[in-house]
């Protein structure tokens, strides 16, 4: 919606660059969520990306839509050594929490996006966000 992509046809990758257990604000994912669709009411507000990934507030779902989603998808966390990467659906309920130990938790995030499905202006953002979180550039990938 932030990056006006006509179809939800993206799958995103987190990859470990430390350690992550379920103490230190592992990823979470509900498996299964992604083949329901979940609107979330609320305006994205102007610049959402510099805080989204800190603490997001915009199009969250409520605690009713939540709990209704982890007793029939439930929640496994995303744990294991530096390296370790866990691939899901862009559709896929998934956060973490704080990380309240003293062990850092550091992951990349990379989303791959169908070169069918070209951003067009955001629908539900004021503007687009800028091209080094969501680049533009539908170009395939040539061997």
């Amino acid at each position: 919606a932030e990056d006006g992509l006509p179809q939800m046809r993206t799958v995103s990758v987190s990859i470990a660059l430390t350690p992550n257990h379920t103490t230190n604000g592992s990823l979470m994912i509900m498996p299964g969520s992604h083949r329901t669709f979940l609107g979330c009411a609320g305006e994205t507000p102007r610049d959402n990306y510099k805080r989204s990934l800190q603490m997001q507030d915009a199009g969250t779902p409520s605690n009713e839509a939540l709990t209704t989603f982890a007793e029939a998808c439930g929640i496994r966390h995303f744990t294991g050594p530096a390296g370790s990467a866990t691939w899901f659906d862009c559709n896929a309920l998934h956060g973490s929490g704080d990380n309240i130990t003293p062990y850092p938790r550091s992951n990349v995030f990379l989303v791959f996006n169908s070169v069918d499905n070209t951003p067009e202006l955001p629908f539900a953002a004021p503007v687009r966000r800028p091209s080094f979180i969501a680049a533009r550039d539908t170009t395939p990938i040539s061997r």
